[in-house]
């Protein structure tokens, strides 16, 4: 006779539930630090945490009122810069400027107009190859692309723009030899995570599609 399969142990429970009303919901996203360029050809570096990517399609949530939504709006160039986790001191000292003079009403009180984004926090604008804005060569990805489509959110506050990416520069000890694919073992994304900086922990496992396995 046949055994039947064993089923697997079901998942603990993680316990009682609460009903909340959370201020924001950064449930844990990559970090990216945008370059656009402003309207007099200098560059704008701008921090975000809303970003997801499909296929070569990358997906921004920005708000309305910044320099980077401006920008996006009248010149669609940008890169899309991933740091790591030894980046995010960098992050922050980026976090409370504005390229926009004078500073909106929204951000008025909070953020201060500062034009040198990359000095300010300490990065290095490095040539993209086919966009105008340039890369951060601390970044160890930076994804150049074009805004396909700038549109505002339901509320207004916020745009949601759609990249094409044309190209992508990963750092060389990231890539599996002899591939085109990032090692996710050597690749650690910052990480926003209801408004704190986590890196990645251990791997935990991988899914049936992964290219990368050993």
């Amino acid at each position: 006779m046949t055994e039947a399969p064993t089923a697997p142990a079901p998942t603990q429970s993680p316990g009682p539930h609460l009903t909340i009303e959370p201020n924001i919901l950064y449930f844990g996203t990559p970090v990216v630090l945008l370059s656009t360029e402003n309207a007099d050809g200098t560059a704008n570096l701008a921090p975000m945490s809303s970003a997801w990517a499909l296929g070569r399609t990358v997906v921004l949530g920005l708000g309305a009122a910044g320099q980077t939504a401006v920008n996006l709006a009248q010149r669609p160039d940008l890169v899309i810069n991933l740091p790591g986790p030894a980046l995010w001191r960098a992050v922050e000292r980026l976090a409370p400027l504005t390229g926009r003079d004078p500073v909106p009403a929204a951000k008025a009180g909070q953020f201060r107009y500062e034009p040198a984004k990359f000095a300010a926090a300490g990065l290095t604008p490095a040539p993209a190859e086919l966009v105008r804005p340039p890369r951060v060569a601390e970044c160890p990805l930076q994804l150049e692309a074009r805004a396909g489509r700038v549109r505002p959110a339901q509320d207004e506050s916020f745009v949601i723009v759609e990249a094409d990416v044309l190209r992508v520069h990963a750092a060389a000890e990231l890539v599996v030899p002899g591939t085109d694919h990032v090692d996710p073992a050597r690749w650690q994304p910052l990480i926003y995570n209801f408004r704190h900086y986590f890196g990645l922990g251990a791997e935990l496992g991988h899914t049936f599609r992964s290219e990368t396995a050993s």
